[in-house]
């Protein structure tokens, strides 16, 4: 079959080549890839690729083969999953429990843009617990997880301020729900009850000074890809008695599947939005990995298989 394997060249991180088809193991689907859409984090990887392997987590397709232990999707079936990787080909085996069933009302391209952002948005949000009547600051907000995570703690009841230094992103934000929009984490006006960060870096502790008393600050992630530096004291200063969490998508007590097929029908039902920022042809694959390390692309880059 053909699949993007990674090349370690900045100016053309994947190329297109033969490789055997995946041997699905007994609780795994083979799914013959529809669509699969790329995450700003994969970027980062291929900076260091592991040589011989395909990449991709996020895809939508058709059951050609169900798992053979009886688990999952039965027959042909339109679904969408969330492999660990080998996503980017013709065909991967993804495991029964990391697969949903997409109905005719959500489009294999809606379906594709769904697993990461919209799973790591999820459970960030049960993490953070009840959010209704409570302010919440999400910095880092203009990616996939923001749009998510924006829509459904708004419509949780939570006023949400997301910091966002893209005006036309941060429009798009407050369509979504969000009450305050800020350019800058030193511009929100806290204090806040939940705080989730996703920067790292200088942004970590602008925002933990935000916090109010006895507040959580989930963190879960470092797009800044800079270390942050905290001071004991700064405590005292307002946030005393604080909670700090580090938070992983993949630290859950559901399977994927179940969050998956939660995802799906809140889309189905109109009440979350995939947003697209690109569908293209998966020969355009490499040039989208490119637009998206350096923000070009607003929104889920999508590529389709003929």
């Amino acid at each position: 079959m053909k699949a993007y394997i990674p090349t370690g060249d900045p100016a053309e991180p994947v190329v297109l080549a033969d490789v055997p088809e995946p041997t699905p193991g007994a609780n795994e689907a083979l799914v013959k890839v529809e669509a699969f859409s790329v995450n700003r984090g994969e970027t980062f990887k291929l900076e260091a690729p592991v040589t011989g392997g395909v990449p991709g987590k996020d895809i939508s397709g058709l059951v050609v083969q169900p798992a053979a232990d009886g688990s999952g999707p039965t027959g042909i079936t339109r679904v969408v999953g969330h492999p660990m990787a080998g996503g980017w080909a013709e065909y991967v085996a993804v495991p029964a429990d990391a697969l949903a069933v997409l109905p005719d009302g959500v489009s294999a391209i809606q379906g594709a843009a769904l697993p990461l952002a919209g799973l790591t948005a999820l459970r960030l949000l049960r993490a953070a617990g009840p959010v209704l009547g409570r302010r919440v600051l999400l910095t880092g907000a203009s990616g996939g997880v923001g749009h998510y995570v924006t829509e459904l703690a708004a419509a949780a009841g939570a006023e949400v301020t997301a910091v966002t230094r893209n005006a036309e992103r941060g429009a798009r934000l407050a369509g979504l729900g969000a009450a305050e929009i800020v350019h800058d984490v030193a511009d929100a006006r806290g204090p806040y009850d939940i705080v989730l960060e996703s920067t790292g870096g200088a942004s970590l502790p602008i925002a933990l000074a935000r916090l109010a008393r006895r507040g959580v600050l989930i963190w879960f992630g470092q797009a800044s890809r800079t270390p942050a530096t905290l001071d004991f004291f700064d405590f005292f200063s307002g946030p005393e008695s604080a909670v700090i969490r580090h938070f992983h998508y993949l630290d859950a007590g559901t399977p994927l599947g179940d969050d998956l097929a939660t995802l799906v029908r809140l889309t189905a039902d109109g009440r979350l939005h995939p947003e697209i920022g690109r569908v293209a042809d998966w020969a355009d694959t490499a040039t989208a990995l490119t637009d998206l390390r350096d923000r070009r692309i607003r929104g889920k880059a999508v590529l389709t298989l003929p």
